[in-house]
């Protein structure tokens, strides 16, 4: 199983990011507009369609608002993943920055490489989009 981990650096708060990422019905489209088309929920899962016509269906798994993470599976989506179990985590890092951790886990192997090459690109459009976010208060 290929486990592919990326992190990046947030100039925004821990809290205010995780505000965002725990939206499992639409945290999606809220921190990746643009590269994410639409988010609809159905029952335990999401529905993902991205800007590329890319669909993923995502079943919850968990939410732990202490340690700042939410997992989910990918149950259905284009690639066809065999497994593909994902998290992602909010680690505070002082005032006003954090860091996101986002780990997938994936069957077949070969999947690792377009997965994450994805998660790059939403990557830098979460950057673009949560510091670009009023700061709460």
């Amino acid at each position: 199983m290929a486990s592919i981990s990326k992190e990046l650096p947030l100039e925004v708060g821990a809290d205010e990011a995780w505000e965002v990422i725990r939206d499992f019905g639409a945290g999606p489209s809220r921190m990746a507009p643009g590269f994410v088309a639409d988010t609809r929920v159905e029952a335990d899962s999401r529905v993902v369609t991205f800007a590329d016509g890319s669909v993923a269906r995502e079943r919850f798994v968990s939410l732990d608002d202490e340690a700042r993470r939410i997992v989910y599976a990918v149950v259905g989506d284009t690639l066809r993943p065999a497994h593909d179990n994902a998290s992602m985590q909010v680690v505070a890092e002082g005032e006003g920055r954090c860091r996101l951790i986002w780990i997938h886990d994936v069957l077949p192997d070969d999947l690792a490489e377009p997965i994450g090459a994805a998660m790059v690109q939403g990557m830098d459009v979460i950057k673009r989009t949560l510091e670009a976010r009023p700061m709460s208060g």
